[in-house]
């Protein structure tokens, strides 16, 4: 592993750039990287350039000085107008695209570090050669999925057997948290993974349950997260999570916390609504939420039952236990938290073409149709024993 002093030279109190990630799920698994970034330069001002909708992820995180907000829209020109005036002595550049390659460039950056990658390689004054445990996620084709389900293009009733062999399970080090770690290494950090770390505080978490009157509730309260914003092939079907609910509130009574954006108001209103005339507490939160408001709710949840989602990397970056049902996507590559913590409990059937990742099912969605209820209502009251 290369050191610092081999790369470049810096001073004692380095201003070090970090080019962040576009999405909230890629944000969160980063932090193991930052926070070994800061354990190697603990006197270092390190600025984080992320998008703008995510700049409240990093309130009162321990890795990082400052943010500086990408506005949507923004051009390079712009951006790296914006960073030269920062006076940065490196730049990190976690992302792989060729533009955020450009921008460290055109700030003009002294020593700027990123994964090698055609069409950026020369913006970089290290380019990093990929991992050997690395796994890039490959879409499946539609031929191949019905090679593998023996769907035909004709009829797609497949309704038995909806467990039919297994995708070889790949190395933990395969988990995307160890991309990031391993450019960290690049610059003389320690690669060796941590849990991703998200804070805040008592005092936000009792605001924010003052806000929507959680204040005075004394039974446990649990979270659900039934949305995905990459597609409907990630989401587990609605009407598994409400036979999972009306079960699991009968053996707990438990309040549920219902998460989600404005896109899924209609999908979180579909639940609710199926409990309308039952006693069953509900308050959902769908759309009217801020992201450290978010942040503070998924903190008190006893677990939270969720699709894979920036939400479930955020709630076990908290500390929250999250029980979750995997099938297009893989979970050795982007699960929640580090892999092997026993809180975050990750369900997958046997289809043998997940992970595909793609957005929509070709065939019967046997990935999630073979996780069943049962299986998740076991695994949420394992969790909370």
């Amino acid at each position: 592993m290369n050191s610092p002093t081999a790369i470049c030279q810096l001073p004692s109190a380095p201003r070090i750039l970090v080019r962040g990630t576009n999405w909230l799920g890629d944000a969160v698994m980063t932090t193991p990287a930052l926070l070994r970034l800061r354990e190697k330069f603990p006197a270092a001002h390190i600025a984080l350039l992320t998008p703008e909708k995510l700049g409240d992820l990093w309130t009162h995180h321990p890795a990082i000085s400052e943010t500086i907000p990408l506005a949507p829209g923004e051009n390079v020109f712009s951006v790296g107008r914006k960073l030269r005036a920062g006076n940065f002595d490196l730049a990190l550049v976690l992302p792989n695209s060729p533009r955020s390659a450009l921008e460290v460039w055109l700030a003009g950056i002294p020593w700027r570090i990123g994964y090698a990658s055609p069409w950026r390689n020369w913006f970089l004054t290290k380019a990093v050669p990929a991992r050997v445990e690395a796994v890039k996620m490959r879409k499946l084709t539609v031929a191949e999925i019905r090679r593998r389900t023996g769907v035909s293009p004709v009829s797609h009733q497949i309704k038995n057997n909806l467990e039919t062999g297994r995708m070889p399970v790949l190395q933990t080090a395969a988990h995307q948290i160890h991309e990031y770690l391993h450019l960290a290494g690049a610059l003389g950090a320690n690669p060796e993974p941590l849990p991703p770390q998200l804070v805040v505080t008592p005092d936000e978490v009792e605001t924010t349950k003052k806000k929507f009157g959680l204040n005075e509730i004394e039974r446990p309260i649990f979270g659900l997260n039934p949305g995905a914003e990459y597609g409907p092939a990630k989401r587990w079907p609605v009407e598994k999570f409400i036979a999972a609910i009306r079960d699991i509130q009968q053996r707990t009574n438990c309040v549920w916390l219902i998460f989600g954006g404005k896109g899924d108001i209609a999908l979180t209103g579909q639940i609710a609504a199926a409990f309308h005339a039952s006693r069953f507490t509900f308050h959902d939160l769908s759309g009217k939420t801020s992201l450290r408001e978010l942040m503070a709710l998924l903190k008190i949840c006893r677990v939270l039952l969720t699709n894979d989602s920036g939400p479930m990397h955020v709630a076990a970056a908290l500390g929250t236990p999250v029980v979750v049902p995997f099938g297009s996507t893989s979970p050795e590559l982007t699960g929640p938290g580090l892999p092997g913590d026993p809180r975050l409990r990750v369900l997958k059937s046997d289809a043998p073409c997940s992970p595909c990742f793609l957005r929509q099912c070709p065939v019967d969605f046997r990935c999630m149709n073979g996780i069943s209820v049962e299986r998740v209502v076991e695994a949420i009251l394992q969790t909370i024993r």
